[in-house]
């Protein structure tokens, strides 16, 4: 069974004066159990219009969605899920102590499970120290990190995550990339949207392109690795030199400068391919549009 199932999905909003705006169009998409799948797109491609989506937070126009086999529209679907939605905002009268427990008992944990999880979470995210504080004097990365927090809570098997890395510093960031890693090794599923290519090439097994509310590539991210090369850099010492020299040279031109150089006796050292990285990959896809 996928964690996450999404077979045609379409949303249609009204405009002014009566247009339509096509927020989704036709979205197919499987992700397996303890995968990490980076959703990438521009401003305005449909991203966060998914999540919703799958939250129960919109009605889809035509289309079905599934979470751990059930249907998105039921309860029981987000029983499976951790939710962290775009620009997190919470009760700040509370204190994020008291925030966890609301959430706790939502998900009807008992008390020395809400209790020891909420514990570990606070400290894992580094607001132990903050607990007792009201969040209405929190940072955005802290209210980030409580958002965190709640979506980690009753330990679930799929998790969406709307821009976890948004307002935090390089130190959070890394620490929420550790946290998925984690989240992967222990079976879990992670569905997660961001415009930070190096996020998504850091992190996830594979990664779908949205632009327009089409998707228009769905790809492992080693394989844009391995199918990306745009070139070598040769590196050789040429005969009657002690320093080494380096050349770029096409992947069509490699074979005749390797066969020049091996004639002029020089002594080649390294043949590495120049790869073209996922930021150059997403780009690449949405200037086609």
């Amino acid at each position: 069974m996928s964690a996450v199932s999404i077979h045609g999905l379409s949303k249609i909003f009204k405009g002014k004066r009566g247009t339509k705006v096509v927020a989704l169009r036709n979205l197919d998409l499987e992700i397996g159990a303890g995968e990490i799948f980076g959703f990438l797109g521009p401003n305005g491609a449909g991203k966060s219009t998914t999540i919703k989506t799958l939250m129960g937070l919109i009605t889809p126009t035509s289309g079905r969605a599934l979470i751990m086999g059930k249907d998105v529209s039921s309860p029981e679907a987000r029983r499976h899920v951790g939710f962290l939605p775009e620009n997190p905002a919470f009760y700040d009268y509370l204190s994020a102590a008291e925030y966890l427990t609301f959430v706790g008992r939502i998900f009807k944990m008992e008390a020395p499970q809400l209790e020891r999880k909420s514990e570990e979470v606070l400290k894992l995210l580094d607001l132990w120290d903050a607990r007792k504080r009201l969040m209405r004097g929190y940072s955005k990365g802290m209210v980030q990190r409580v958002g965190l927090a709640q979506a980690l809570l009753h330990d679930p098997d799929v998790y969406i995550l709307d821009e976890p890395m948004s307002g935090l510093d390089p130190i959070g960031r890394t620490l929420v990339k550790e946290i998925i890693q984690d989240l992967k090794q222990r079976g879990k599923s992670v569905f997660f949207s961001t415009h930070i290519t190096s996020d998504v090439e850091s992190v996830c097994d594979r990664v779908g392109v949205i632009v327009k509310g089409e998707m228009k590539c769905v790809r492992r991210v080693d394989e844009i690795a391995d199918g990306g090369i745009t070139g070598y850099e040769v590196r050789h010492i040429a005969t009657g030199s002690d320093s080494p020299e380096s050349i770029t040279v096409s992947t069509s031109d490699l074979p005749a400068i390797l066969s020049e150089l091996q004639s002029a006796g020089s002594h080649i050292l390294v043949v590495e391919p120049i790869r073209k990285n996922l930021e150059e990959f997403f780009v690449d896809i949405v200037r086609q549009e």
